[in-house]
């Protein structure tokens, strides 16, 4: 794996090459990544896994002509021949009107800000092992588990670097640690299993194996003997380990390839009041140590805080560049890129803003209902925003948490889940996207 500096300096050779070649304008970014897993199960050590990767791409420009191509050999030789390749195909490619990289003007210039995303204490495979057994004791004594599935702790870290022709180089690298622990309770047609796990850029951050063990644990003997629901309207808590789930599909529709296709249920409600007025989500691409933090988007673009949802209302569509010529918008600082084919779009840590009751609270003056701990599936519609996924739970009962529930069916309209959607106030931030338990009246649930 390269350092930063010679990561960046490798993109920028590229693109020197690929000039030379005869490319017009082009973009080249490098992604490694290194990681260590240990895994034990019952007491004994079961797996030791050691993954490096390294690849280069290259995006060229031919006028409205582009074509990328990416390789794992970063040797001159290879680069060479990536270069030229690279320009023959884009020659050979049809024109796009929107074609292009990033507005010059628009590029981040500067010092990189420090957003602490490096663990400088490095793990050890005896560390890591030490760490598993830690969880599977914890998991294994828990009242009701029979069985593990084992536990494991890993570490990694990994380099960006992404270089343009029209002037932007970059940088940048993190490290990622984590836990992981499945548990078994029951036994024979009864068994019933679930997990807990926790990722972090630094170990500091994590809680103790020992928690994550005893939450696998815990959650395996909640599950047992669950009884089914009635079909009808619920209403319907959400998890806050599933809740994010929501917000998935929000921001799927919210790309600008999908409004410029049509195809987002999204459509013509810019400016609308989706959500209620008290709930903001909040997209930070700066929180220190995040997930998902990124000094510069995928063209070289700076990053920075947004409201994506203010007030409850849409404010705006995610878009790169391509898409935002498309859509006459400029490019919102969201491009996200592998090394292989045009950037997308993606966000980076998002934040629901917490409401002002307890999850309990929010659970009072529910008569019967479900709350839901595990979904399945991917039912969503991404044009109408019709959602559907299996799911299971708990049911709420008078306001209280009762018996287990599996096997139904969750079903609603996006657009009328979040109008209808309530949050508490636990809101946690060590998720990709962070959201509080959240209430939704009105789901139909279908089982039995």
């Amino acid at each position: 794996m390269l350092s930063t500096t010679d990561a960046q300096e490798r993109a920028s050779a590229l693109i020197a090459r690929a000039r030379r070649a005869g490319a017009d304008a082009c973009d080249a970014v490098y992604v490694s990544d290194a990681s260590e897993s240990v895994t034990v199960r019952l007491g004994q050590l079961e797996d030791v896994e050691r993954s490096e990767n390294e690849h280069i791409g290259l995006r060229v420009f031919i006028g409205q002509r582009s074509a990328t191509i990416g390789s794992s050999d970063l040797s001159d030789a290879a680069l060479d021949e990536l270069a030229d390749r690279a320009v023959s195909m884009a020659r050979a490619a049809p024109e796009d009107p929107y074609a292009g990289l990033a507005p010059q003007d628009r590029l981040l210039t500067g010092a990189l800000p420090d957003l602490d995303l490096v663990d400088p204490a490095a793990l050890s495979p005896r560390d890591l092992r030490a760490l598993a057994l830690e969880m599977e004791e914890a998991l294994r004594a828990y009242p009701g588990v029979t069985n593990s599935e084992g536990a494991s702790a890993s570490a990694g870290e990994a380099v960006v670097a992404l270089a343009t022709s029209h002037g932007f180089a970059g940088a940048y690298a993190g490290t990622t640690r984590s836990l992981s622990a499945g548990a078994l309770a029951g036994e024979g047609s009864t068994m019933q299993r679930d997990h807990a796990w926790r990722s972090a850029r630094h170990s500091a951050d994590l809680p103790s194996p020992a928690e994550i063990g005893r939450q696998a644990g815990e959650r395996a003997v909640e599950r047992l003997n669950p009884a089914r629901v009635k079909s009808g309207p619920l209403p319907i808590i959400f998890d806050p380990r599933v809740a994010g789930s929501l917000i998935g599909p929000l921001l799927g529709a919210m790309s600008g390839s999908s409004v410029a296709r049509r195809s987002s249920f999204l459509l013509d409600r810019l400016g609308q009041r989706l959500f209620d007025s008290a709930i903001t989500i909040h997209d930070d691409p700066h929180w220190r140590r995040g997930l998902r933090t990124r000094p510069f988007d995928g063209e070289g673009l700076p990053t920075g805080p947004r409201d994506l949802i203010a007030d409850g209302v849409l404010t705006g569509w995610l878009v790169d560049s391509a898409t935002g010529r498309q859509l006459g918008l400029p490019p919102t600082g969201h491009a996200a890129r592998g090394v292989s084919g045009a950037p997308g779009v993606g966000a980076s840590n998002l934040f629901m803003s917490a409401g002002a009751v307890s999850p309990a609270a929010l659970m009072t003056d529910i008569t019967e209902g479900i709350y839901i701990t595990d979904m399945i599936g991917h039912g969503v519609n991404p044009v109408t925003g019709d959602y559907s996924r299996g799911a299971t739970g708990r049911r709420i009962v008078h306001g209280e948490l009762g018996e287990p529930v599996a096997g139904f069916t969750i079903a609603g309209n996006l657009i009328d889940m979040y109008a209808a959607l309530t949050p508490a106030d636990d809101l946690e931030d060590w998720r990709v996207i962070n959201v509080p338990t959240l209430r939704v009246d009105g789901m139909v649930v279908a089982g039995d």
